[in-house]
């Protein structure tokens, strides 16, 4: 075999981190050295794998192909080092984990001393983004979504649930009172989120018995954003437990409509891709989360 994996890792990283200088930072390498890698990568296969420019790196058709195989061998080779490794001393290796910044702050990190003391061989990488993140193109082997899933590409396994609450803060109703009724929230601040409008459903009923879309006075992408907007008594929220009970239960945030309130909750799943094998690493991590949260909510504090 003319090409090393070593070949074939440089360019991976070059193309998931968009540049070949941030691609030689995750290798540890010089530029020069994973430029020169590159080159030889071309040469050895007789193609041009990305297109250059003074701005970007463009992958071709043929770069596109050799992408899909090489993590596909990468990833192979991977897998086979965890099944050795496996047989001596349980599972081992990099970890990269995928969640939204509220999940991560407030489910996932509080729990990772427990699962580094019960497996310290694996190599913790955790990564927060807003919105879909494409799990192929940012190399991360389990994500954690919440809500319904569309991607059918997708294996999930459920972790647990999220129950959905309308609040406010006690000084944004000492300011402007609480709502009297779902109709009366037509006189209130609303904070919202601005993609997916989905997220403005909240679990109460309209004047014709059919879910509440909210049109939000104030929009932001994130929902930690909505938690400290709330919490500074900005206007009224709708946040699931895992994300506002600390705050509930210590009075910093209070309850609005509780007898209106449907019980609508949220599910909370670990992805991954269907035709990659659930390696032991990804399954003691999924398995500590379901046993950490088990299918009990977030009624309670964790």
């Amino acid at each position: 075999m003319k090409t090393t994996l070593d070949e074939m890792q440089a360019f991976i990283a070059i193309v998931t981190t968009g540049s070949i200088s941030a691609g030689a930072e995750r290798l540890g390498l010089t530029v020069s050295a994973a430029s020169r890698t590159l080159t030889r990568l071309e040469e050895k296969l007789e193609t041009t794998l990305l297109r250059r420019t003074t701005r970007r790196l463009e992958l071709t058709e043929e770069g596109k192909a050799f992408l899909e195989c090489a993590r596909g061998i990468i990833a192979r080779v991977e897998e086979t080092e965890e099944r050795m490794s496996l047989r001596r001393q349980g599972p081992a290796g990099r970890l990269r984990i995928d969640a939204s910044t509220p999940f991560m702050l407030h489910v996932i990190v509080p729990l990772i001393n427990g699962y580094r003391e019960r497996y310290p061989r694996v190599e913790l990488e955790l990564n927060s983004h807003e919105g879909f993140t494409d799990l192929l193109e940012k190399r991360t082997d389990v994500a954690f979504r919440i809500g319904r899933l569309r991607d059918s590409t997708l294996h999930a396994t459920p972790i647990a649930t999220g129950r959905l609450r309308v609040l406010a803060s006690p000084a944004y109703i000492a300011r402007h009172g609480a709502p009297a009724s779902v109709a009366d929230l037509a006189n209130h601040t609303l904070l919202g989120f601005n993609q997916p409008d989905t997220l403005n459903e909240w679990p109460l009923q309209d004047a014709d018995s059919q879910p509440l879309h909210i049109t939000p006075n104030l929009y932001t992408s994130s929902g930690e954003t909505l938690l400290h907007l709330a919490l500074h008594g900005a206007g009224i929220v709708c946040l699931s437990d895992f994300l506002s009970n600390a705050d509930r239960k210590a009075g910093r945030l209070r309850q609005l409509l509780v007898e209106e309130t449907l019980e609508v909750r949220q599910p909370i799943n670990a992805v991954y891709y269907r035709n990659t094998a659930l390696s032991a690493r990804i399954a003691s991590f999924v398995d500590y989360m379901k046993e950490q949260l088990g299918d009990r909510g977030f009624d309670e504090p964790l």
